[in-house]
């Protein structure tokens, strides 16, 4: 048995989870969202039943306050969903299980809230009067191009994450895994 295997084995089921948990949120700065936001969707998204809030709080060592801002944020993101128990007064909490769906969530929310306000600006700063210098041109030229590349990524990504209507994307999707 080699050294790496009989550190898997011996890695206990809340020390992976902790482990995840922890790398995902680290992860998540680089995707746009701070940690912990990225560390609750991580608790939630390897849990097999609904959390409470309570339970978020407790397992991350994070205040009512912080959670409750990054539950919100989650659910505005279409990726985490409040779910009631019977019987119970307290909310419950649930991420997106299905990972084709969570990557089309993230990728328009992440287009809606990145790709689109800098297009806007794109557009803008290559629409300006010039008065023909060299600078000016060569500005223009650059800002255009960059709006027209950037257009058409979005473009691609809109197609893509449009795969589940679309028989051609989810080929695409399929070759892709």
């Amino acid at each position: 048995m080699s050294y790496q295997n009989e550190i898997t084995i011996k890695m206990e089921f809340k020390e992976a989870k902790n482990k995840f948990v922890q790398t995902w949120g680290a992860l998540g700065s680089q995707w746009g969202i701070n940690k912990t936001m990225a560390q609750i969707h991580a608790l939630l998204m390897v849990s097999h039943e609904p959390v409470s809030m309570e339970d978020i709080m407790e397992e991350l060592q994070i205040s009512r306050g912080n959670a409750s801002m990054n539950l919100r944020a989650l659910m505005d993101w279409g990726i985490v969903y409040k779910e009631y128990k019977a019987g119970e007064r307290r909310e419950f909490f649930t991420a997106e299980k299905d990972l084709d769906e969570l990557a089309v969530k993230i990728s328009r929310e992440r287009s809606k809230r990145e790709i689109k306000p800098a297009l806007k600006v794109l557009k803008e700063v290559s629409s300006i009067q010039s008065d023909n210098t060299e600078a000016e041109k060569h500005f223009v030229d650059q800002t255009t191009k960059l709006y027209d590349f950037v257009l058409k990524a979005d473009n691609v990504l809109d197609k893509i994450t449009e795969y589940k209507d679309n028989w051609l994307a989810k080929l695409v999707v399929k070759i892709m895994k």
